[in-house]
């Protein structure tokens, strides 16, 4: 009989820790009571409103910076130099004169050339009279004709010579290092500079045979620089190489990118973004995206309750999910503190999560 009275009391206490246990965790995971234990308190939440995103499959791989042109400035004959006319890293246009060599010689041999046509182009007029007035047979005519043409001839040859006594900028672009001095001796094959035409970036990089049937002229990329973090310079695909390295199983692909302002140099190292199967989808915040199993769904707000919706998601971006089924564009969804909820729990909205569309 004793041992009926001392066992009683340990179930009641056992069935009193246990009511508060349950009731302690009610409170800690359902939704707050209010002090005289009426309906549960709204749930402070924050919403965000389904919008529209672009999303995009990435492909990231190494580049190197190209100039769009770009060549060794030389002499093309052997000439001491005369004239030095552009600095270091001077813009130049097409044709503007870099270099003179010495050209005495060759000018005094042209201009005597040109007098050789001259006197030539008067002896014709001069026969050709005499011709008109049957003074002289037509063959001395033609004769002279050939005198002449050979004479314009020789003309061109003086002048071809002391053209290649002036160097000039072949393209617009930009001069790099001076490499000889005033009255050194050049010759074919000594580079006097270098030219490039950086106004527009060719960007090499290198793309795995199993991502070549996505990869297009035409198509964007994003690039990255060490130099310049946080900046991204857009360009696209011109030209993918047709061979494939048996080594690294991987073809070259060649994008351009717009240098208006000249910040990319040849030779530089770019992080590639390939942006791929664009397409346009609803999106939602990560943070409001709640998993059970396999299964992802949302609080959707209903007034001032919420109902849980069950979503089909796709891809990800930073910070946002791709929805493609489930919801509609519009609807206002828990973002932060969906955690806490149960379908038909009582929620105010405590903040607006900035928009996860564009």
């Amino acid at each position: 009989m004793k041992a009926a009275k001392l066992v009683a009391p340990g179930i009641l206490a056992l069935v009193v820790v246990a009511a508060a246990i349950y009731l302690w965790g009610w409170d800690r995971s359902g939704p707050p009571v209010t002090a005289g234990g009426g309906p549960p308190a709204a749930v402070p939440v924050i919403v965000a409103e389904v919008g529209w995103r672009e999303f995009h499959t990435q492909l990231q791989a190494l580049g190197t910076a190209r100039a769009n042109e770009a060549v060794d400035i030389t002499a093309r004959i052997t000439a001491p130099v005369e004239a030095i006319e552009f600095t270091d890293g001077m813009q130049v246009r097409q044709g503007q004169v870099l270099v003179r060599l010495a050209a005495a010689e060759e000018a005094a041999e042209a201009r005597e050339r040109h007098v050789g046509v001259q006197e030539q182009q008067r002896e014709l007029e001069r026969i050709r009279g005499l011709v008109a007035d049957r003074n002289l047979p037509r063959q001395r005519l033609d004769e002279q004709q050939s005198r002449l043409s050979e004479a314009q001839a020789r003309l061109e040859a003086a002048q071809a010579r002391v053209r290649d006594r002036v160097v000039r900028a072949p393209f617009d672009g930009v001069v790099g290092f001076r490499r000889v001095s005033l009255g050194a001796l050049v010759s074919p094959g000594t580079i006097i500079t270098t030219l490039d035409d950086i106004s527009v970036i060719k960007l090499d990089f290198s793309v795995p045979e199993t991502f070549l049937a996505g990869v297009k002229s035409g198509q964007l990329i994003q690039a990255r620089a060490a130099a310049f973090p946080g900046e991204r310079f857009a360009g696209e695909v011109t030209s993918v190489d047709v061979r494939v390295d048996p080594v690294t199983r991987a073809a070259m692909a060649r994008a351009t990118l717009p240098n208006p302002d000249g910040v990319l140099r040849p030779g530089m190292l770019l992080t590639v973004t390939l942006l791929k199967d664009e397409r346009r989808s609803l999106s939602l915040p990560e943070g409001a995206l709640l998993r059970q199993a396999d299964q992802a769904y949302v609080f959707v707000l209903d007034d001032d309750t919420v109902v849980r919706r069950e979503v089909r998601t796709g891809r990800r971006a930073p910070g946002v999910v791709e929805i493609l089924d489930g919801l509609q564009p519009g609807e206002r969804v828990v973002s932060e503190g969906a955690v806490r909820l149960r379908p038909g729990a009582r929620v105010t909205v405590a903040d607006m999560a900035p928009a996860a569309g564009d």
